[in-house]
């Protein structure tokens, strides 16, 4: 895979989390299988997995989204129009609030379709949470746990009460020995299970059963688009991985899935350079904040010595002072230089040290 492959991010990934679960749960493979091993077998009697309908827009919260992404599907049960809603929980505290930010989200989605379709009737949704927080989840699955002393209230007050059970899926008790070879399902669960765990061995370890299970899959292109996504994922939530870890990720992948080796290789260095433009670019604002060209030249430099710096090792006095001396066109430029540079040396001629 060349590098003009790895497509770069258009702009800041805003949120990480929310591109891989959508980019990945939207696929119907992944989102069957994963309400096929979820929902109770009481609830898979009548409801229709075959025709699942991914529909367009989200419910949450702006001031939210950063915490919590949402994706709504429409099926039948016992042949009338439903709905399932998934809200994917990724804090990395619990919130104890979930179970009314949920009810929010269903009267939302009623309330469209009274207003957009004219509905005589409400739907029925089926309310879901994927959480891959740190802690298990305490909290329940119920409104009503909300209520303090909801169970010492008589009947005819609980009556008056909205009140429902949502299902949790808790990837904390999802266990790494269930992948199997080729299954897209636990390739997305095994991720997104240890990307908060801050154990780089153990994200390791599931970086290789991820590669073994697509290198089983027969269509390699797909396995190696969504080996591309993971690991995109992976890089954009643990940022060392990319910038320290890369090699030891490529290596770890080589024998196992030498397609996603080459991708491993390509997508750090290419994200590397996502990062270092939007360096130049910061570089640029704090300068133009400051309002004079020294300001610029300044932000610039620190921006040039830092990239030079990762590229080989700590810079010398005399090339650092050098280079806050040169103006912001000269660095601008010298920025488009730095990756053709192979030694200290390239640095030391063009600075004519």
């Amino acid at each position: 895979m060349k590098e003009t492959e790895i497509k770069k991010t258009e702009k800041k990934v805003k949120n990480p989390h929310d591109m891989f679960f959508r980019a990945t749960f939207a696929n119907l493979e992944v989102s069957q299988n994963f309400l096929k091993e979820s929902l109770p077998d009481s609830i898979l009697k009548t409801i229709d997995l075959n025709n699942l309908e991914l529909q367009n827009g989200t419910y949450v919260n702006k001031k939210l989204e950063e915490n919590r992404s949402d994706l709504l599907f429409r099926t039948t049960i016992n042949q009338k129009e439903a709905y399932l809603y998934l809200l994917f929980e990724h804090k990395s505290y619990l919130d104890k609030n979930v179970g009314l930010q949920l009810l929010n989200y269903l009267v939302s989605i009623w309330n469209q379709k009274i207003k957009n379709e004219k509905a005589k009737h409400i739907p029925v949704i089926i309310p879901m949470v994927i959480y891959h927080g740190k802690q298990n989840w305490e909290l329940g699955n119920a409104l009503d746990t909300m209520i303090q002393g909801y169970d010492e209230l008589s009947d005819d007050i609980k009556q008056g009460i909205p009140n429902f059970h949502y299902h949790v899926y808790d990837l904390n008790r999802f266990s790494d020995e269930v992948i199997v070879m080729g299954s897209l399902y636990y390739v997305v669960l095994s991720i997104l299970k240890h990307v908060n765990r801050h154990d780089e061995q153990e994200l390791l370890e599931a970086l290789k059963r991820v590669a073994a299970a697509l290198n089983a899959m027969n269509e390699k292109e797909t396995a190696t688009e969504y080996f591309e996504t993971c690991l995109r994922y992976v890089y954009e939530v643990v940022p060392e991985f990319s910038n320290v870890n890369s090699n030891i990720v490529q290596k770890y992948i080589e024998e196992i899935f030498p397609e996603g080796s080459e991708v491993a290789m390509t997508l750090a260095e290419v994200l590397r350079e996502e990062g270092f433009e939007k360096g130049i670019e910061k570089g640029k604002k704090e300068g133009k904040e400051e309002g004079i060209e020294v300001g610029e030249a300044r932000a610039f430099s620190k921006i040039v010595i830092k990239a030079l710096t990762k590229k080989f090792g700590i810079m010398p006095t005399e090339y650092r002072e050098k280079l806050t001396q040169l103006d912001s066109i000269t660095l601008e430029t010298l920025t488009e230089e730095i990756d053709k540079f192979t030694s200290i040396e390239d640095v030391r001629k063009y600075l004519g040290i």
